[in-house]
């Protein structure tokens, strides 16, 4: 695991806070509105994750947030389509993938100040209602 390898330490599933932990899909060139069939469940890539102090201080490591950031390795936030059932080891399947949109790379990027892809965000409608205000607040 890339994090294990950064930090040096052993990371157990779910220490990040994750819900889903992933293997051999790329959640940060992952689109916006990316559906990803798991199992029998159908889930749409919707935003980055943040870190933030909570996250921070459950690890404990000053410069944790900090690191999180620089790496641009944020991992995302899921939405549920279709409600079903996911087992470990089940295959992720991307089942469609929008052809212009912003990736989970892009939005961190911009929430971390780069402000240089601020017209794919706003482009991108399967942003949540939040994300597209502060699209528009910050491009004004």
């Amino acid at each position: 695991d890339w994090w294990e390898n950064q930090l040096g330490i052993q990371i157990g599933n779910g220490r990040f806070g994750e819900n889903l932990t992933t293997e051999g899909v790329d959640v940060t060139g992952a689109r916006i509105g990316e559906r990803w069939r798991i199992g029998s469940a159908l889930l749409e890539v919707s935003e980055p994750r943040i870190p933030c102090t909570v996250f921070a201080g459950f690890w404990h490591r000053p410069g944790l947030v900090k690191e999180f950031t620089e790496a641009g390795r944020p991992g995302a936030y899921l939405r549920i389509i279709e409600e079903g059932i996911v087992g470990g080891g089940d295959e992720i399947v991307i089942e469609s993938c929008p052809d212009r949109a912003a990736t989970i790379s892009d939005a961190f990027a911009a929430k971390s100040g780069d402000r240089s892809q601020l017209k794919l965000l706003a482009e991108t409608s399967a942003f949540s209602p939040a994300w597209h205000e502060w699209i528009a607040r910050i491009a004004n």
